[in-house]
């Protein structure tokens, strides 16, 4: 077996209330899941900086993705700002199928319910590769990681 570099991984992840609108008690019980699912399991290694242990503060500023890296104890790491533009139709049409899936899972047949899960995760696993590859340079994060952050960038769009 190989054995893997050093890596850095994400100890405590915080939305900023500020960029966060009230959503469905769907949407922040996902929401939930995803920062203790991030926290739980992750790769999450900033260009620069050395493997350790970092806290992340997610929010969004205009058309912006911002990350705000910390190391363990709270001091400033660095930070990361991407364009959410690209991000826009994949956004929106995940919100369509979740919308789906939420609706289906109250009155349609199970193989219904899977096929609009199927769909449901190619569009969060294309997503992901696109913001693993929008991160390229800046953090390092595997694919699982890049799901959870997908999340937490839908998490900013969500409305109440």
């Amino acid at each position: 077996m190989a054995e893997h570099a050093p890596t850095g991984r994400l100890i405590a992840v915080e939305i900023d209330p500020a960029s966060l609108e009230r959503g469905s008690t769907d949407a922040e019980r996902e929401l939930a899941v995803a920062i203790a699912d991030l926290v739980g399991d992750n790769v999450f290694q900033p260009e620069g900086l050395p493997p350790g242990r970092f806290r992340l503060k997610v929010a969004r500023a205009d058309q912006r993705l911002q990350l705000t890296i910390m190391s363990e104890n709270g001091e400033p790491a660095g930070g990361v700002s991407i364009s959410l533009v690209p991000f826009r139709k994949l956004v929106a049409d995940y919100f369509l199928v979740c919308d789906s899936y939420y609706a289906a899972l109250r009155t349609a047949t199970p193989a219904r319910i899977e096929a609009i899960d199927m769909g449901r995760r190619a569009i969060h696993d294309e997503a992901s590769a696109l913001l693993r590859e929008r991160l390229r340079g800046k953090v390092s994060v595997d694919m699982e990681t890049a799901r959870r952050l997908f999340t937490l960038l839908c998490a900013l769009h969500w409305k109440g």
